[in-house]
């Protein structure tokens, strides 16, 4: 079961996931198999969690995946999932993302 913001129970739906990441990769060079593999991994991590489950957790392990795997889908999932309101978000969601890349890149170097 899945909990909702406002606490309301909905069962699990792994299609409304699907549909989202898929709109939020549209034209981006990932594969079905990418995908599949991203939501398997995704429901593995939340059903660890038990029989009810946040959908901020749902959210935020989505997030994760789609870092990890495109960072334009990252920013458009994001830019719904987190309910951007100006361009000052995209902004601020890039710098964090960049962010996190440069200390992998100094420590490549």
């Amino acid at each position: 079961m899945l909990i909702k913001r406002d606490g309301s129970r909905e069962p699990w739906d792994r299609d409304k996931l699907e549909a989202g990441i898929r709109k939020a990769l549209t034209g981006r060079p990932v594969t079905n198999v990418q995908i599949d593999q991203m939501l398997d991994r995704i429901e593995a991590r939340i059903r660890k969690k038990g029989p009810e489950v946040p959908s901020s957790l749902i959210g935020a392990a989505a997030l994760v995946a789609m870092q990890r795997t495109d960072e334009v889908g990252y920013l458009r999932y994001a830019s719904v999932y987190k309910d951007f309101q100006v361009a000052g978000d995209f902004e601020r969601e890039l710098g964090l993302l960049l962010e996190k890349k440069e200390p992998a890149k100094r420590r490549k170097g």
